[in-house]
Order: structure tokens, then C-alpha cells, then sequence
């Protein structure tokens, strides 16, 4: 007679289970282990290495199979703060890319004017080379005389070309979009220019007629030119005084405001120095015309800041310096004048505070109705995993 087997009724470990985990008793469960009074590993019955799945078998791996995880090792390189989440004002543009670094407002500002001499030069090359063709006279400073129309064509460009300057230096070193500089929407924003351009038309138009009423200090009242020229002289300067005045604009309220914004939150700090050096930029002449330059860089900033870009200082500009450009082209010789705002007598000059703080009067009531955007846009939060931005 044969023996019966061993644990006749006691299954095999896992004949019909699929997973060590399911609830098919395993080699450790209640049911016999090589260790207890059943049989051995040695026995005739089955073991834990028999037929069955075992916890090293073809079943899913007690460890994960997916990617290793591994500690993030730090770039290779410096990286910049990360950008400002919350919007940022006009002045502190500079902040809201995370590439902020000190030195980017100073390297730019020494090559902004490294290049501008640069292109003087060249535009200075040219109109000689103008004038040897025109066989034009020699001015006392070396120039050619290009006549009084011409020179001033020149005048004015030799301004507007600091325009696609200052462009570039925001491009680098300040590593940020150019619309940065202008607004920020990062745009010139067409419609609020044109309301700015409405609001100072009643500002300019008391300029005009205080100007014409107060007495000429030279005893010269002009002699007028004649249509012709005139109209000639217009032409030429609707084409370039918008160039120059927003070259202008470009240098002092926008990227000398931003530089100093990079670094100070008050507004104000960061308004008054492009406003002293604006008003020295054309010279010392009385200390009147001094001051209402003064006035006039200060009162140009902060609406800048107050509306969210340089719409409205642009519009003040082009209307003072159409209106001063085109009383001078109504007489004979007046652009040959080398006065500049600088020489304004304190009646001119007080009469000119006044306009600019009609103006910025005017533009804040409308910013008051229209709202135009003030702080830039919130910067996103960057992505989990995200590579750090270089600072370079």
C-alpha cells in the first residue's frame, strides 16, 4: 500500500493565483512554511521553489520599474532671480524678466553713448560729403552749410538717430523686449497717443497766443518768409520733429527712467535724475529757461509713469517742438537762431511751466476715464523642472 501524500488536502502554494498579492495564501501564510511541522524543503511535497509563482518569479517585481529618481544638481552656471510675479510700473521694467543684473543698466548706458558718438561721426562724414557735392560753404565748426532749412534737417536727425540706439541697448545688455521701453504693454499704444495729442492742443494753443502777445526783448519782429518756403519748411519738419522729440523721449524718460527705476521703487527718485540731465542736455542759457526744462523733464516722467508708458510724453514734445520749429520757419532767417528753450526769457518760461502743468492736468482727467494699463502683466510662475534662465 502507498503512502499517502503528504497534506492530502492542502492545495498547492498558488496554483490558481495570479499575484503574490492576491488573497491566494502565499508561501508565508497561514498555511504550512518550510518551518513548520509539514514537510522540509526537502520532503516530497511541494516547496516555496516548486511549480508555483514565487516572489522572485515572471509575477511584477516587488521594485518599481519606472525612472530612478536622482537629486537635481546645481546649473552649471550663475542664474538670475526669477521674475516678478506681480506687475511692475514703468520705471521698473527692468525687473519683470528675472535677467535683472546690476551692471546691465550701466554697460548699456556707456555703450548707448559710445555708439551715439559713433553715429555722429558717421552723420557727420555724410554731410560733408553733402556738402562737396552741393559745393555748399564751410561752416565755422567745419560743417557744410546746407542753408538754414538743411541744417536744421540735419539737427534733427542727428537727434532721432539715438532712436533705434536705445532699441538695441534694451535688446542687450538689458535682455529684455524693446516694447518694454515704450510701454508697459510692450506696444506704442496708438489710441492714447492720439487722446494725449487731443489734451494738448488747448495747452499749446495758450502757448502760442501768451507768446505772441508778450513783448520781443530783441526789437526784431521778423519778417515773414512767404508761403512757399514755409510750407516747404513744414513739410520737412512733420517728417523729422516726431523722430527727434521721441529720440528725445526715448533717452531720458525711457531708458535713463528705467535704468534708475532698476535699482530705486520710488518713483520719484527715478524721475528727477533723467530730468536734471534733461534740461542740461540743451545747454545753460538763463536760469528761467533752466527751469522750465527742469519742469518739463519732471512733469513728462511722471505722467510716464502714471500712464504706463512714454504715449504721453512723446505728444507734449511734438506739439512744443512743432509749435517752437514752425514760429522760427515763419521768418526769414529763424532757423538760423541758435536759441534754445535754454535762453527763454522768465516771461516764455513761466508761460511754458504752465502749459506742462495744464497738460499733465488734462492727460490724468483722461486717464482717469480711459484707464490705460499701468503695470505690466503679471509674469508666470515658471513650470515645475523648468531649466533656470542664464544671466548673460
Amino acid at each position: 500500500m502507498t503512502n499517502p501524500p503528504s497534506h492530502p488536502t492542502c492545495p498547492t502554494p498558488h496554483p490558481t493565483c495570479p499575484t503574490p498579492h492576491s488573497t491566494c495564501p502565499t508561501p508565508h501564510s497561514g498555511g504550512p512554511t518550510p518551518h513548520s511541522g509539514g514537510p522540509t524543503p526537502h520532503s516530497g511535497g511541494p516547496t516555496p521553489h516548486s511549480g508555483g509563482p514565487t516572489p522572485h518569479s515572471a509575477g511584477p517585481a516587488s521594485h518599481p520599474t519606472g525612472p530612478t529618481p536622482y537629486l537635481a544638481t546645481p546649473p552649471p552656471y550663475p542664474t538670475a532671480p526669477p521674475p516678478d510675479p506681480t506687475g511692475q510700473p514703468y520705471h521698473r521694467q527692468d525687473r519683470t524678466t528675472g535677467r535683472h543684473r546690476w551692471w546691465r543698466a550701466w554697460v548699456g548706458t556707456l555703450l548707448l553713448a559710445v555708439a551715439y558718438f559713433f553715429a555722429l561721426l558717421v552723420l557727420l562724414a555724410f554731410s560733408l560729403g553733402l556738402g562737396t557735392a552741393l559745393g555748399a560753404p564751410e561752416l565755422p565748426d567745419g560743417g557744410a552749410d546746407l542753408g538754414p532749412l538743411g541744417n536744421t534737417a540735419m539737427d534733427l536727425v542727428s537727434i532721432a538717430i539715438a532712436l533705434p540706439l536705445v532699441l538695441l541697448a534694451t535688446l542687450w545688455p538689458a535682455r529684455r523686449p524693446v516694447g518694454t521701453v515704450t510701454s508697459v504693454t510692450g506696444r506704442l499704444r496708438i489710441g492714447w497717443l492720439g487722446r494725449c495729442l487731443l489734451a494738448g492742443l488747448l495747452p499749446i494753443l495758450l502757448l502760442t497766443v501768451t507768446a505772441f502777445l508778450l513783448p520781443d526783448d530783441s526789437g526784431d519782429s521778423g519778417t515773414w518768409v512767404g508761403w512757399r518756403p514755409f510750407l516747404t519748411a513744414l513739410a520737412v519738419l512733420a517728417v523729422l520733429v516726431p523722430l527727434q522729440a521721441a529720440a528725445e523721449e526715448y533717452v531720458f524718460r525711457g531708458w535713463l527712467l528705467q535704468a534708475v527705476g532698476a535699482f530705486v521703487r520710488s518713483p520719484w527718485l527715478a524721475v528727477i535724475p533723467q530730468a536734471v540731465l534733461f534740461a542740461a542736455a540743451h545747454g545753460w542759457g538763463t536760469r528761467w529757461g533752466f527751469l522750465g526744462l527742469l519742469v518739463n523733464g519732471l512733469v513728462a516722467g511722471v505722467l510716464t509713469i502714471r500712464t504706463g508708458g512714454l504715449e504721453a510724453a512723446i505728444a507734449l514734445h511734438v506739439l512744443n517742438n512743432l509749435l517752437a520749429f514752425g514760429a522760427s520757419a515763419a521768418v526769414v532767417d529763424g532757423l538760423s537762431s541758435d536759441e534754445t528753450a535754454a535762453d527763454a526769457p522768465w516771461s516764455l518760461a513761466l508761460t511754458a511751466i504752465v502749459t506742462d502743468l495744464l497738460y499733465a492736468a488734462i492727460v490724468l482727467w483722461f486717464a482717469r476715464r480711459h484707464k490705460p494699463q499701468r503695470l505690466s502683466a503679471p509674469s508666470a510662475p515658471p513650470a515645475p523642472g523648468a531649466h533656470p534662465a542664464r544671466t548673460a
